[in-house]
């Protein structure tokens, strides 16, 4: 077993696509090899640059991101994308599957394209997203792009697990009112209205400089969040954005800001480890059980959730003295 999971680690350091994508698949399913493939590889990572493209439905996002990918590929580098789809009620897999929408880039060999499900992640991102994108930046992509869902209120995690985020507006929805709401102004390093060849574009774009305008300047040193106009259907301002990509990495790496964020974001990647490991420690069949019945106790207002809690919790931590722990 362990010179399957070495043969398997090798060949993704050799940058093997089935052997990327079947390490993919194990850690989405976690698979009991999982966590040793993603041991493996994390000394490997570290090369990649993450770019999260998010925003509301319908923007097109997987456009953008599909052009991008073929200016990278251009440039000669090799780009990974990740695209997280809604989860599939009938099979928990990604329900619109993007290789069918990029279709300037699936045979690319310098490409690697994975959909992924959301599977109830309510930040936009597959709760595996960033562990695959280890992988992919292991395996020797220079770019991994990371396209979350579109919910539209509630994908901020892009933010986290990208080094530079683009929120992609379109001119006919409002979306200038909609970013503040979602709080996209707070996680976006800049805009792209894209559809900007429909009618209205230019007065959205003056809509979001407006709000821009608005927030507070904290650091005359800090990054300022801009408005880029494309039609990425036709390809047009994607090498725009791939320059402000690039204005923004450059920022990033001078001001110590590139650092920072990703020791954030390997920070929050070890708290949500030891939520997961407290989540399986905790709910036994036996505590499952008692909460089962405490609920009822509960729901005829005997009792109320916090005494429950804080009973269940009391158990937990008798039964990890018991066992020495």
């Amino acid at each position: 077993m362990k010179r399957h999971i070495d043969d398997t680690i090798q060949s993704i350091f050799n940058g093997d696509r089935r052997a990327v994508a079947r390490a993919i698949s194990q850690v989405e399913n976690d698979t009991i090899d999982a966590a040793e493939i993603l041991q493996q590889v994390y000394p490997r990572t570290g090369g990649a640059y993450r770019i999260g493209i998010t925003g509301p439905p319908g923007a097109g996002k997987s456009t953008l991101t599909n052009k991008l990918a073929r200016f990278y590929r251009m440039q000669g580098k090799k780009v990974g994308i990740i695209a997280v789809d809604p989860t599939s009620p009938f099979t928990g897999g990604a329900l619109l599957g993007d290789r069918v929408r990029m279709t300037d880039v699936e045979l690319d060999e310098g490409v690697f394209i994975r959909s992924m499900a959301s599977r109830g992640s309510l930040g936009g991102l597959s709760k595996r997203a960033k562990e695959a994108a280890d992988i992919l930046d292991a395996a020797g992509f220079e770019y991994v792009l990371m396209e979350t869902v579109g919910v539209g209120q509630s994908e901020l995690d892009i933010a986290g697990a990208a080094d530079t985020t683009a929120v992609v507006l379109v001119p006919e929805s409002g979306d200038g009112i909609q970013a503040m709401k979602a709080g996209l102004m707070e996680i976006a390093d800049f805009f792209v209205m894209n559809k900007s060849d429909r009618p209205g574009a230019d007065q959205a774009v003056m809509s979001i400089n407006m709000i821009l305008g608005f927030k507070p300047k904290t650091d005359n040193r800090a990054w300022a969040p801009t408005v880029i106009q494309t039609v990425a259907s036709e390809a047009k301002g994607v090498e725009a954005v791939a320059g402000l990509v690039e204005q923004h990495r450059s920022f990033l790496e001078t001001s110590g800001g590139l650092g920072r964020k990703r020791k954030s974001r390997l920070r929050n990647r070890i708290l949500e480890l030891i939520d997961q490991r407290l989540q399986v420690d905790f709910w036994n069949a036996e505590r499952t059980e008692e909460l089962e019945q405490e609920v009822e106790h509960v729901l005829n207002r005997k009792l109320t959730p916090y005494d429950v809690a804080a009973k269940l919790f009391t158990h937990f931590k008798a039964s990890e003295v018991s066992h020495g722990k």
